[in-house]
């Protein structure tokens, strides 16, 4: 800059000597003194010198004030490049969006963030308020733009709301909005530039840390929160309990935070159960444990408490979680449960025993009995009374008889909980039942059908199947409707390796809505029949249920009876 100041003052001097010396040749034709010629030139010289000199003095001044102008521009423009660049960095580095509103003008601008942060391109952005506004929730925009205003017209000192803004999916996110604002020289707000921040996880962390919260403190069960620290073998300190802790050991929150839980043992502790925690906490390992309790009164409580580790994103142990349920009603019923059992199991016992008298011990004095009566009947007795007494007695002991039957039958049935099994052919059981009743089946003349096509052989005990089906059938042709004729089906179908035989009979049927409960009940019965006893339905429910399958009854009066018997048909 310098140089180019002085080849200028230079140039207007050359210049200037140039023109003197031409001027000088021109007047030197009017005059003839030499010496006044040469003082005028000399003269010329030294106006051309001294004005060269202060041209010279005005360019550096302009000079120096144009550098300083240039450096401060171009200070300037470094500031602004420099801050344009932090700009750009910290809203990259903090996903914040930036706005800047030029409110006079309602002329509002946003920086990339509104692309990257919401998905609204360049031609999706408005440049007014009202864009803005619009894309706030409709339950938000009340409250943000009364705070907002308010902040403008300069009543409140700050402004930062929180609220959602919809995305260009039309989903909502929620975002911190914090702003300041510029002012004119007479104090009008005239500018207002601001940065949005997306914190829809940090308010569903939050929410969900509420709910959470919501969750351990409406809890019934007692919950403690505990230090990770283990030192000395002793359980960390408490520094959290929820309320139905209290309810449960009668401790307030501030009587036991910063102690340990060793003061709930006593003792009738399980010590056994306590090395047990000891040893999780040392491995930092999930435990469970059932133990004496102790509460604030010295009471006794039965407590089931779990022991769960919590670690934080570094992976690093930050807790201990601590579940407890108090559960002496749960114990007590467990006892009360384990005595009935051996009161059950006591009472089987001696029934078992009993039936073994009554249907051992009784069947020699009853055979006994049965042949006197027998020789008895070849004795003619005149007395009338004493014959009736005697066919009194004869029916009685009859009676009795067939009862000690049944009941051998059904002990012979309990007393063999496994029996053996063998592979038979169902149509050969049918035929060997048919046999049996052809009396019956002749005089009544049932319509049967049987479907054994899809299962012919059957894995089950031949004995008990074929006393199944003889009674089923005895029953169908006893309970037969007088009003039409007897029919009979009987299907068997197989679904994974599960056998369904299904026998059906049209005949009076059973009121299950009153007796479903008493159906396959000892010595319940149904229908006022002379020879009716209530035992069939038993002894065939206790064998199929001793050959590991399951019957079931549907039925409706006048209309017939339907049952379903499962067996697994495996070797």
């Amino acid at each position: 800059m310098k140089n180019k100041t002085n080849q200028i003052t230079l140039t207007y001097i050359l210049i200037s000597i140039f023109m003197a010396i031409i001027c000088h040749k021109i007047f030197k034709n009017y005059t003839h003194d030499t010496n006044y010629q040469y003082y005028n030139f000399i003269k010329d010289l030294l106006f051309i010198s001294l004005t060269g000199i202060a041209y010279k003095y005005i360019l550096s001044k302009n000079d120096n004030r144009n550098i300083a102008v240039f450096e401060k521009l171009k200070n300037t423009n470094d500031e602004i490049k420099e801050s344009n660049e932090k700009y750009d960095i910290v809203a990259k580095a903090t996903s914040d969006t930036i706005w800047d509103w030029k409110i006079q003008e309602d002329n509002l601008s946003w920086n990339k963030g509104i692309e990257s942060v919401f998905g609204y391109t360049e031609n999706q952005v408005g440049d007014n308020s009202t864009w803005w506004f619009d894309k706030i929730h409709p339950e938000d925009s009340i409250k943000m733009s009364i705070k907002l205003y308010s902040f403008i017209e300069q009543k409140t000192e700050k402004w930062q709301d929180q609220y959602r803004f919809r995305c260009a999916d039309n989903s909502y996110k929620y975002v911190l909005d914090r702003g300041f604002l510029l002012k004119d020289e007479e104090g009008k707000a005239i500018r207002m530039i601001g940065a949005i921040q997306d914190i829809t996880k940090q308010k569903e962390e939050e929410q969900r840390l509420k709910l959470l919260e919501t969750v351990i403190t409406q809890s019934k069960d007692s919950i403690i929160i505990t230090e990770a620290n283990f030192n000395n073998a002793s359980i960390p300190k408490i520094i959290y309990v929820n309320p139905a802790f209290t309810i449960m050991s009668g401790y307030k929150s501030e009587e036991i935070i910063g102690k340990t839980p060793n003061l709930f043992k006593g003792p009738n502790s399980d010590k056994q159960e306590y090395k047990k925690l000891i040893t999780a906490l040392k491995n930092k390992e999930e435990c469970l444990i059932e133990t004496i309790s102790y509460k604030k009164s010295k009471e006794e409580y039965w407590v089931r408490f779990s022991m769960i580790p919590i670690y934080n994103s570094e992976n690093e142990l930050s807790h201990w979680i601590s579940i407890q349920r108090d559960v002496s009603e749960e114990k007590k019923q467990e006892k009360e449960k384990e005595q009935l059992i051996r009161e059950l199991t006591q009472n089987n016992k001696d029934l078992k025993q009993f039936s073994y008298i009554t249907s051992h011990n009784l069947r020699a004095p009853l055979s006994n009995l049965t042949g006197l009566l027998n020789l008895i009947e070849d004795i003619p007795i005149e007395n009338q009374e004493l014959k009736e007494i005697l066919n009194g007695f004869n029916k009685s002991t009859h009676l009795l008889n067939e009862t000690i039957n049944d009941l051998v039958k059904v002990i012979i049935i309990k007393d063999n909980p496994s029996i053996q099994k063998e592979a038979v052919l169902l149509k050969e059981i049918f035929e060997n039942v048919f046999n049996q009743l052809s009396f019956q089946i002749e005089l009544y003349k049932p319509i049967i059908k049987l479907n054994f096509e899809k299962v012919s052989v059957l894995n089950t005990n031949k004995a008990y199947i074929e006393s199944i089906l003889l009674n089923l059938l005895t029953n169908a042709i006893k309970y037969k409707s007088e009003n039409r004729k007897l029919k009979i089906t009987i299907n068997a179908n197989e679904v994974d390796n599960t056998v369904y035989l299904i026998f059906k009979d049209n005949g009076i049927g059973i009121d299950l809505e009153r007796n479903r409960d008493k159906v396959f009940g000892l010595y319940q019965r149904f229908h006022n029949y002379p020879d009716s006893k209530g035992l069939g339905l038993y002894l065939v429910k206790s064998q199929v249920e001793t050959m590991g399958g399951t019957i079931s009854i549907e039925s409706e009066v006048n209309k017939g009876t339907t049952f379903t018997l499962t067996f697994k048909n495996k070797q």
